[in-house]
């Protein structure tokens, strides 16, 4: 009886070390296993899901696919689509069906869609082209798609590219109304990429039954496309950082200083860097420094606002040192443009043992170290 007990308590052991070894094979599998569940495989897989909507015709919410020619390979969303309605008709082009019904039998034999004669849109050539039939272009499923397609030969004669906004619309008469889909960004037009439309506009089965609106008068239809194209500007700034100026000091004498009764003074024009100036004085002060210091500031001749880093000073006749101050920055008085407002105490011009007013003369020094160029390109 104790040998059974035994032998039942070691079958028991051998169970529990079976259990034991599977549960580490689970664990190491899982162990192995958890990279495929991280974030980015799920998102992998969503992308997947909305793949699969995408090809099949169903889209989450209001939006639509917004797909030109050359990438039908039906890739994720990229611009939002708006949908809207309004009474004012299409702006640059319309066609009307007489028969949508006929129509869609008709283009079968013509790549399974309609194109426009050419008409003209922001100064280029382009056509509308309409798909009426299930499934045509592929991945549109039993919508309608509309397109645009810009006439080519600007880009060869011109190696430029377009950028439009570009609106599609469709007549309802029940609400005499259309019917509007269009991206929120401008589409961009090139060599390689002469196409863009939606791939999903409208459901046909719309176009089927008069009930809806779409198709009236027997099984007319209307589509249209605003087309409105951005031009490139024509002028803009080059923005230059400039050191190691030529002729970087301008050296200005004013005699007779002690007769001198007016606000201010401006020196002659001076060249420094390729560009003009002048210096303005205030012998009495400028601002808050009136009555106690001398202002002085530089000025461009041609009325620029950038960047400039200069040192400014008042030369010490005697010869002893000279009073010297840095502007580093943009202008910083509203008419003066860029200066020091206490550059020396008026005390110290007046005092002969100063040695900054010699024989009534008092001379002034500005160094340009370094100022920001601006240019004007017209294309």
């Amino acid at each position: 009886m104790f040998a059974e007990e035994k032998k039942k308590n070691t079958n028991y052991g051998s169970i529990f070390v079976s259990c034991f070894f599977c549960l580490v094979l689970v664990v190491g599998v899982v162990r192995f296993g958890k990279p495929y569940y991280n974030l980015q495989n799920l998102m992998e897989t969503e992308a997947v899901m909305e793949q699969g909507l995408l090809d099949v015709g169903i889209l989450p919410c209001n939006l639509r696919s917004s797909v030109s020619i050359p990438a039908r390979n039906h890739q994720k969303l990229s611009t939002t689509v708006r949908e809207e309605t309004r009474t004012r008709p299409p702006n640059s082009y319309c066609v009307k069906f007489e028969s949508f019904a006929t129509m869609s039998k008709l283009v079968a034999g013509n790549g399974d869609k309609y194109e426009s004669r050419p008409f003209s849109a922001g100064g280029y050539n382009w056509t509308f082209l309409i798909y009426p039939n299930v499934n045509k272009p592929v991945g549109s499923g039993g919508y309608v798609s509309l397109y645009v397609k810009i006439d080519n030969s600007s880009f060869i004669a011109t190696q430029n590219e377009v950028y439009a906004w570009i609106k599609f619309l469709t007549y309802k008469s029940t609400t005499d109304t259309y019917h509007e889909l269009h991206a929120t960004e401008a589409q961009r037009f090139h060599l390689f990429k002469q196409e863009y439309g939606m791939l999903t506009f409208l459901e046909i089965g719309y176009y089927q039954n008069p009930a809806y609106g779409f198709i009236f008068n027997g099984g007319q239809s209307v589509f249209g496309v605003d087309i409105v194209v951005s031009k490139p500007s024509a002028t803009w700034e080059d923005v230059a950082y400039e050191e190691n100026i030529r002729d970087p000091v301008l050296d200005w004498r004013i005699t007779n200083f002690s007769y001198q009764d007016k606000v201010s003074y401006t020196s002659d024009t001076f060249s420094s860097g390729g560009r003009n100036w002048v210096l303005k004085v205030y012998p009495n002060g400028a601002g808050s420094a009136t009555g106690n210091s001398l202002s002085l500031y530089l000025l461009s001749a041609s009325n620029e606002k950038g960047y400039v880093k200069a040192k400014f000073r008042v030369i010490n006749q005697t010869p002893s040192k000279n009073v010297e101050k840095q502007v580093d920055g943009w202008p910083n008085a509203k008419e003066n443009g860029w200066g020091v407002d206490t550059l020396i105490p008026l005390a110290d011009i007046k005092d002969p043992s100063k040695g900054f007013l010699v024989k009534d003369t008092i001379r002034f020094e500005v160094e340009i170290l370094a100022f920001s160029r601006t240019n004007s390109i017209s294309n």
